[in-house]
């Protein structure tokens, strides 16, 4: 009789431990789940946070070539792509791309347009010569898939 009860016992503990390791398993699955996932948006975090440094830097970068001389931004053909580079102690723009790291940033220049009677930027009106709309994008791929960031402003021959 008391063999019979130790293996119907052992078959028991045998299930036991099944489940037990089974639950084990699978918490320490999802533990390495969220651990890879939270990397994972961690580092797109860290990107984008570069990203933004970038498109500021971008931003200043236009600011010193307009401070430099007006025609540093009105000779810009309108709707090409140009990208910043740092030579000779100042900003200049080039049409052949560069990269910063894993990051690719681009420069566009757009007319501006203004009404004529109240001078607003409009869509439709008269060009200003003396304003152009800025978009600064900075780029990456991430996951497979490009992101991009973009930051426009306006800015103005101050200096006329």
């Amino acid at each position: 009789m008391k063999n019979f009860i130790n293996k119907k016992n052992f078959g028991f503990m045998m299930v036991e431990v099944l489940v037990v390791s089974s639950i084990i398993t699978a918490s320490v699955l999802g533990a390495m789940a969220v651990a890879q996932k939270s990397i994972s948006i961690s580092r797109q975090s860290v990107h984008t946070a570069q990203a933004g440094f970038l498109l500021e830097e971008g931003a200043e970068a236009i600011r010193i070539l307009r401070d430099n001389a007006w025609t540093n931004i009105s000779n810009l053909n309108i709707n090409t792509d140009y990208y910043l580079v740092f030579s000779d102690g100042t900003w200049i723009t080039s049409t052949t791309p560069s990269e910063i790291g894993k990051f690719t940033r681009k420069i566009r220049i757009s007319n501006v347009n203004r009404n004529a009677t109240s001078q607003d930027i409009s869509v439709s009106g008269t060009n200003d010569v003396n304003t152009k709309l800025i978009t600064v994008s900075v780029s990456w791929i991430e996951g497979g898939r490009t992101i991009t960031k973009s930051l426009p402003f306006y800015i103005m021959n101050i200096f006329s």
